[in-house]
């Protein structure tokens, strides 16, 4: 894995260590993933679009293009992979309080 990964792939077994990875799911079927970093914020991601709300995938990922990913998006996947992800069900008005909390941090 950190052939592949780099830097990222220890941090993210880490995360996936410790069950900081949480799959949201509304009744629709709507599905985010809430990853709780080492940092103790949690940061969202979106395993169908690749992407993550943290500061490191902005940058790392999205303005150096350095990385293929950051260790949040990587712990979703192997969480994902190993079944070792915590499971939340949320109604519709909480999913998208959740994503307009996201929409607040970033403007």
């Amino acid at each position: 894995l950190k052939f592949i990964f780099g830097p990222s792939a220890v941090p993210a077994l880490d995360l996936v260590d410790q069950r900081s990875v949480t799959r949201v799911r509304s009744p629709s079927g709507r599905t985010l993933y809430q990853v709780l970093g080492s940092s103790g914020k949690l940061y969202t991601c979106y395993s169908s679009c690749h992407f993550c709300t943290c500061p490191a995938f902005g940058f790392s990922v999205l303005q150096k293009n350095e990385s293929l990913l950051c260790k949040h998006i990587l712990a979703v996947y192997l969480s994902q992979a190993m079944g070792a992800c915590q499971e939340l069900a949320v109604s519709e008005e909480q999913l998208t309080n959740i994503l307009l909390a996201e929409e607040e941090d970033e403007g």
